[in-house]
């Protein structure tokens, strides 16, 4: 049996604190939803280009970027390559779909 919810008193810091983190999660999803127009622009270039959705190489340097832009924001390292790694294949499918629609020539 599950435990009972807590309930906050009306005098609690946590609803500013709740405030906060939602306005973040907002700021991080407009970041997101920037990062995948960026991405869309990026399959055009591809498909114009002649290049594959995932390049290796690419994929091990935004690792390695986001590891270090952790680290020097006191970010656990591992969470942030985790999360970019997930992020990355999110992406390089948005791409991969693109460079695969046969009307894009």
């Amino acid at each position: 049996m599950p435990s009972p919810e807590p309930t906050l008193s009306p005098q609690s810091r946590m609803h500013d604190l709740r405030a906060r983190i939602d306005a973040l999660d907002a700021r991080l999803i407009a970041l997101l939803a920037e990062r995948s127009s960026l991405i869309d622009e990026a399959a055009r270039i591809k498909s114009q280009e002649n290049l594959p959705a995932r390049i290796d190489s690419r994929v091990e340097e935004v690792a390695a970027n986001a590891r270090r832009f952790a680290i020097q924001e006191g970010l656990d390292p591992d969470l942030a390559e985790r999360l970019w790694r997930l992020m990355m294949e999110h992406f390089i499918a948005q791409e991969d779909r693109v460079l695969s629609d046969p009307r894009r020539d």
